[in-house]
């Protein structure tokens, strides 16, 4: 992570960022403030609902503008004259706060909210151009943190000088909005800051030449275009549908939670109620650098599952407790799960999606979560005016989240299978993959190397972003426990007796552009060293258009999964053992088992292998 500190413009580009989340949520939460103190129960909750939904209309109706503005014209041009913007806007809501102005202040949250919205696919659709592909997951895990300690401070700042300046009664909105009038100086200050420092960051000046047709905007021409665009890869449209499905259920818990703090847990005190809701962002900046650390090798998909448990759970403990530490916990594991999901996500849609499609699908991502948030609310809403309590509306969250937990497994049950694995192996070994750029990123692969012990299969998946396929003997795959979880890995069971319909099956797989693992030694060694390579593997590269990849496993043998007489660790590594997978330069299909084992024991010599 330290590298992408080092790229040009990372810095002032984060740091505006941090403002525009800062500036837009002190606004909000200025306002939301005031309904919390001056309204109760289903009032408050619908109140609170209809702001929020000011803040997403704009992202919904102003979906193919924003996505042409940001392919139009540069990325930071439209940020500098979003920030700009945001000055004049907070002016005016400075101005508000001064007179009283309740509902004029509340209507200029729609304004902010459009001027957020235009800006919104420049500012994300930026981070392909700033850090390359390699460094996509790592400064989204960036952008995600700084946007969520600009959420944290915000609350945290903007509640505690809220209370703090209110010195004398209130009876109405306008008594509340002249006492705090000052902070509205803030608001404009940090819009300020924001755009001097949108002209400190990299201008690559990309953009393409193309007019925006009113016509086509009106008559949905557009639309039809930008949604066939997120339709096209099934993956990225359903990444889009689990993070709106996220943003949804947020949404509803901050507008319910404020009315159940007051009515149930008798909290009145707007520090305490947004301090426990704050802990969630706090979550998100830890479950963002997790997350950032479980995909230093690739992005792993097996996080999005992770995540969306952990919230689940964490949902569940907030209407089974009055104990408002267990609440803040809970509001902070809900935060760090919800990281997991949606950093893995963010950075899934940008890898997957073209330079030039993005600011488009970036723009559709948009629309399709606030077309979700919005119902949300709106259903909210109308429940709170049927008078439907507020337990009820976190129930109903709580199943939402259920949902959404088994969608994500269905999913990507695979990679989470292999989260598991490797996470378990972490608590003891640290798996060090390396040179895996000699895997392809496509097309079909026979990964063949050592054996050396008994989790040698999930070794080498770790730092491979594609499924490894392996055989695997049949009598270990039959085992109860086992063939579960080795049929949602995809294994091939082998037999002696079965070795032709073994090998057919991993034919088709690696004439389906898939990559099989085999260790064709047979047998996992007993003294460590490199066997005989036997010939069964080339029945199944026969005329299969791929490559050999070879690779070498060092430093499991003497461990309590590998044949060795004694167990030991090697001195340098004291408790911790330090295990590396090397992956060595492609081969044909066509390369006879001697070739094949020269290439990994010439792995083995030149990286200084046990």
């Amino acid at each position: 992570m330290a590298s992408i500190w080092k790229t040009k413009g990372v810095i002032p580009y984060a740091a505006a960022l941090f403002l525009n989340a800062f500036t837009d949520l002190g606004h909000k939460i200025l306002l939301q403030n005031t309904v919390f103190k001056i309204y109760d129960d289903q009032t408050q909750i619908i109140y609170t609902a209809i702001l929020n939904a000011f803040i997403l209309l704009p992202f919904i109706l102003l979906f193919t503008p924003s996505g042409y503005i940001s392919h139009r014209f540069s990325k930071v041009r439209v940020m500098r004259y979003g920030a700009f913007a945001a000055i004049l806007i907070t002016s005016l809501i400075t101005l508000c706060y001064y007179q009283g102005w309740f509902w004029s202040s509340f209507m200029l949250t729609l304004l902010l909210a459009v001027q957020a919205a235009l800006y919104s696919p420049a500012k994300y659709g930026y981070i392909k151009e700033l850090a390359g592909e390699k460094g996509i997951s790592i400064l989204n895990a960036i952008v995600q943190s700084f946007t969520t300690v600009a959420i944290l401070s915000g609350i945290i700042l903007y509640t505690i000088l809220f209370e703090n300046s209110l010195s004398l009664p209130y009876a109405h909105e306008a008594d509340i909005l002249r006492q705090i009038a000052p902070l509205g100086w803030l608001l404009v200050g940090g819009s300020v800051i924001e755009f001097l420092l949108t002209l400190r960051i990299v201008d690559s000046k990309i953009g393409v030449h193309t007019k925006f047709k009113i016509k086509k905007y009106l008559t949905g021409r557009y639309f039809g275009k930008n949604w066939r665009l997120i339709r096209r890869k099934k993956e990225i449209f359903e990444s889009i549908l689990f993070l709106s499905l996220f943003w949804s259920i947020s949404q509803v818990i901050l507008a319910a939670f404020g009315a159940y703090a007051k009515s149930t847990l008798g909290i009145h005190n707007t520090i305490v109620v947004q301090g426990l809701m704050a802990l969630a962002a706090l979550g998100i900046i830890l479950g963002s650098f997790i997350t950032t650390r479980l995909s230093r090798h690739y992005l792993h998909k097996g996080l999005i599952v992770a995540g969306a448990l952990k919230m689940s759970v964490m949902l569940l403990i907030l209407p089974l407790t009055h104990n408002l530490p267990l609440i803040g916990f809970a509001f902070f594991g809900f935060g760090v799960g919800g990281a997991m999901l949606i950093v893995s996500l963010n950075a899934l849609i940008q890898a997957n999606t073209p330079t030039v499609h993005l600011p488009f699908v970036l723009a559709g991502n948009n629309w399709v979560q606030n077309i979700f948030m919005v119902t949300a609310l709106a259903l909210t809403t109308l429940f709170a005016y049927l008078g439907l309590d507020t337990i009820m509306i976190l129930y109903a969250m709580i199943l939402v989240s259920m949902l959404l937990s088994v969608w994500v497994m269905i999913r990507y049950n695979d990679y989470f299978i292999w989260f598991l694995f490797e996470r378990l192996l972490a608590l003891r070994y640290n798996i060090i993959p390396l040179q895996t750029h000699h895997i392809p990123r496509e097309g079909a692969v026979l990964l063949l190397g050592n054996h050396i012990s008994w989790i040698d299969w999930i070794l080498v998946q770790v730092g491979v972003q594609r499924r490894i396929r392996y055989l695997m003997e049949r009598s270990i795959y039959e085992k109860p426990l086992i063939r579960p979880l080795m049929e949602i890995g995809k294994v091939i069971p082998i037999s002696p007796n079965g070795a032709k319909d073994a090998f057919k099956n991993a034919k088709a797989r690696l004439n389906n552009n898939e990559i099989v693992g085999l260790f064709p030694e047979g047998s996992i060694s007993n003294d460590g060293t490199i066997g005989k390579i036997y010939p069964g593997y080339q029945v199944i590269a026969s005329k299969v258009e791929g490559v050999i990849v070879p690779f070498y496993i060092d430093g499991i043998y003497g461990s309590l999964f590998s044949r060795s007489k004694t167990r030991h660790v090697p001195s340098k590594s004291w408790f911790r053992r330090y295990v590396r997978i090397i992956y060595g330069e492609p081969l044909a299909m066509e390369s006879d088992p001697q070739t094949v084992y020269n290439a990994i024991t010439a792995l083995k010599e030149q990286n200084g292998a046990q």
